[in-house]
């Protein structure tokens, strides 16, 4: 197979939705993680909007003309039961955490992808982070970062806003 029929293969994998973890695409391709890895960034170079999350690859959806995205400033302390409260809230109201980002004073921006949209993503994020021994982005920033959240309307995104206040999880200095 050349690899111009693989990457069609994984695009066709791709657009039936949900998300697919390289390891998947390369068992089913019958190539290594590392070629997948290149054929992925080969079909972004060709324009395809492809993410890479947490959970795995994902082809972009359309967004709905009604849904609404805004970055929000947040601050709590990096324990896991913090994110799992802050992100929880989030994805209780239906609204979908699409990103985490931190400023770092030598890097700048720093941006981790989530598409977090419903608490077994949080969950399986959370188990990820435990089991890889890794820390959130917020342990550079003390706690403060930003998320980008897309809700379905205005009125949704403004329902969550006050709730995130009211507990606290808004940095709003």
């Amino acid at each position: 197979m050349s690899g111009e029929e693989r990457r069609q293969i994984v695009m066709s994998l791709l657009r039936r939705g949900g998300v697919v973890t390289g390891a998947v695409l390369s068992e089913k391709l019958g190539v290594t993680r590392q070629v997948i890895v290149a054929d992925i960034a080969l079909l972004r170079a060709a324009g395809e909007n492809i993410i890479a999350t947490p959970q795995g690859y994902m082809h972009a959806p359309v967004v709905s003309t009604r849904a609404v995205r805004q970055t929000i400033a947040s601050k709590h302390t990096p324990d896991i039961a913090s994110l799992r409260e802050e992100l929880y809230l989030i994805v209780r109201h239906g609204v979908t955490v699409l990103d985490v980002t931190v400023e770092h004073p030598l890097y700048g921006e720093i941006t981790g992808n989530l598409r977090l949209m419903s608490e077994r993503d949080v969950d399986v994020f959370l188990e990820k982070m435990q089991s890889s021994q890794a820390e959130p982005l917020s342990v550079l920033t003390g706690g403060l970062h930003l998320h980008t959240l897309e809700a379905p309307d205005q009125e949704t995104l403004q329902t969550l806003l006050n709730q995130l206040q009211k507990r606290g999880f808004l940095a709003l200095d």
